[in-house]
């Protein structure tokens, strides 16, 4: 998030990706384009479908990793990526049109939307005014008192985010880091992509999950006593790409407040929902 941009953006032109979705393995076809009200996502493939705006007001149910707007039949899942995209590169307003019930997932990271929208952002001339806090606000996973999220007032947005699976686990702890550089963001966090771990991995496939994917195609970290936490079948692209990944999806979740957030923010063991209460949290300060 470029820190306390002058004007809001959008983009210069119509811009379109095709894919599948990671949960529902779904085909998607997803245009973007110019807009001046905020990000709003609609369904295509849907008559009559609403518009949702990206804010916790829209959020929906989803499948407890990913983010998700509206109701099912007419809602868009797995949101986070690119919202993650276009918080970095300051875009407050863009219609998505999405003929599909998800986004596409691409290689799981940022990095096919920040490619899409590179060199296509364009000032409105419309006032931005950055949110700021009065003091800190924490949330805690009342399931898991260490799971945490803070927001601390600063001059300009900051983030991180700690990996943690707790003592005993064989997937070492870690931490990543952003505070606000586009070309950063670019080359070391966009192309971190979702994992899993395997005891998540055979979870999901046992309740109809991924029927489409395997270790190759998703990270699928080995949990086991021996296994490190190393990737089966697949090769890690940063020795802390997990962490990375959770601190790119906390990034987009936070995009849904609007505005950028003149805040340090510090994640630990966090997940979506988290970072959706801080979301409520500061929206009613």
């Amino acid at each position: 998030m470029p820190p306390a941009p002058a004007t809001r953006r959008t983009i210069d032109r119509d811009l379109s990706l095709d894919g599948v979705g990671l949960f529902t393995g779904a085909r998607a076809s997803v245009r973007l384009r110019p807009g001046g009200d905020g990000v709003r996502f609609r369904r295509t493939d849907v008559p009559d479908a609403p518009a949702l705006h990206a804010s916790v007001a829209f959020l929906g149910p989803g499948l407890g990793r990913n983010t998700c707007l509206g109701t099912a039949g007419t809602g868009v899942a797995t949101i986070e990526h690119l919202m993650s995209a276009l918080a970095v590169l300051g875009v407050t307003d863009v219609n998505v049109d999405c003929h599909g019930p998800e986004l596409p997932i691409g290689d799981g990271s940022a990095s096919p939307w920040m490619d899409l929208l590179a060199g296509h952002g364009r000032d409105t001339g419309a006032p931005l005014e950055p949110i700021g806090l009065d003091g800190p606000i924490a949330v805690v996973d009342p399931r898991d008192d260490d799971a945490t999220i803070v927001a601390e007032p600063a001059p300009a947005p900051s983030f991180e985010y700690a990996l943690d699976y707790g003592p005993g686990s064989s997937i070492p702890r870690q931490r990543a880091a952003w505070s606000g550089s586009e070309v950063a963001y670019a080359s070391d966090i966009a192309p971190a992509r979702t994992f899993c771990t395997a005891r998540e991995a055979r979870a999901m496939r046992a309740a109809g999950l991924f029927p489409h994917l395997t270790p190759s195609d998703m990270l699928v970290l080995d949990d086991s006593p021996e296994g490190g936490g190393r990737p089966i079948d697949n090769t890690l692209r940063f020795p802390d790409e997990p962490a990375r990944h959770k601190l790119l999806d906390l990034i987009g979740d936070l995009w849904l407040l609007g505005r950028p957030l003149l805040a340090r923010v510090v994640a630990t063991r966090s997940g979506h929902a988290l970072t959706h209460e801080l979301c409520r949290r500061i929206g009613a300060g």
